[in-house]
């Protein structure tokens, strides 16, 4: 047999009892929560960054970043609601790499699923802690969700996840908003129906349980562009795009249509420094016209404190907040870049 148990971890239950929440965080997760299911809904005009680096792998750089980050929302918060991005599980598309904090504690180290999963929790509970701000993380594997379920405020389905039937039905299991990206080929067909499946009831295996799911009205929309089969990169952000998508929304008649801009991966062509012209042009066309900026909710932008990317290494040459995986914008382009969104809202 080629599949070889090493032990089994404990379950979600567990890893909560273990690592309890206050009710002070429980109280800022509802809150959040309520503000975010309005502007998703419609009921507050307010908009949506989802903003941090490529993947939180260290947790002192990540709480470093969160607290500048925290302290511009202060300042922002009558037009924009910030949702760190704090994502702990990489997708690796050859399946080499670094595949986020959840398989390695320790980039350095070898991977250690057990402390992983202790690891993400922490530090998802000590970002709330110390800065009031619930984050995303990205579901890559979805039996995993359950370990975070408390404290989440966003979910990701990424575009090569996007068309696997069990992130669908666990999707339609959640109540905060997820976005579903457009898969790499590009094919709105696919992202649109997994929102169909994703906002209906569904029957199914999970974790072991016979489960029901009553369905996730605030499934939406993520545009990330493509790759064609040349291998090359093509937005999907512009001004056209969003009108197709809007009639594509019309056409499926779905609950609370909302599209989120990444203006990295194909958007940007991973050019990180692309992202400030992208989210310009995004705030522009939803300026422009009035549907649009009701259907543009918000922008994924991916951001550090030391502005491209490193290897994983460790010592003297490791750069303390500077992304291991994709290259980010620094701190002070993100800053700016927030400011120039709130004057465009």
């Amino acid at each position: 047999m080629s599949m070889h148990f090493e032990k089994k971890l404990p379950i979600p239950a567990e890893i909560k009892h273990q690592n309890p929440l206050s009710d002070s965080v429980k109280r800022i997760k509802k809150e959040r929560d309520r503000e975010l299911r309005e502007i998703f809904t419609g009921k507050s005009d307010r908009f949506v960054l989802i903003i941090g680096p490529c993947s939180s792998d260290n947790e002192e750089a990540v709480l470093d970043y969160l607290g500048r980050l925290a302290k511009v929302q202060e300042k922002v918060a009558d037009r924009i609601m910030i949702v760190p991005r704090i994502y702990t599980n990489k997708p690796r598309t050859t399946g080499k790499g670094y595949k986020g904090l959840l398989h390695q504690p320790d980039p350095s180290k070898k991977p250690d699923l057990l402390a992983g999963i202790i690891a993400i929790r922490k530090m998802h509970q000590r970002a709330i802690e110390q800065t009031s701000l619930t984050a995303a993380d990205e579901m890559l594997y979805p039996e995993n969700y359950r370990y975070l379920d408390d404290l989440l405020a966003y979910v990701a389905v990424g575009a090569r996840s996007v068309e696997d039937q069990q992130h669908r039905m666990t999707a339609s299991g959640m109540d905060i908003p997820v976005g579903m990206k457009n898969p790499t080929s590009g094919d709105l067909t696919v992202m649109f129906n997994s929102i169909v499946a994703a906002q209906s009831r569904h029957n199914f295996i999970y974790r072991g349980w016979d489960v029901n799911t009553d369905g996730n009205d605030l499934t939406h929309v993520v545009l990330r562009g493509s790759v064609n089969k040349h291998g090359n990169c093509l937005p999907n952000y512009h001004y056209e795009d969003l009108l197709l998508t809007k009639r594509l929304y019309d056409q499926h008649k779905l609950k609370n249509p909302a599209v989120v801009v990444d203006c990295n991966h194909a958007n940007s062509n991973k050019q990180h420094i692309e992202q400030i012209r992208i989210a310009h042009e995004v705030m522009h066309s939803r300026s422009y016209n009035e549907d649009l900026k009701h259907l543009v909710k918000g922008l994924m932008i991916e951001s550090y404190l030391v502005s491209g990317r490193q290897d994983a290494v460790s010592g003297p040459d490791h750069c303390y907040g500077q992304s291991i995986t994709d290259p980010c914008l620094g701190w002070e382009e993100s800053e700016s870049l927030i400011y120039s969104i709130y004057h465009m809202v």
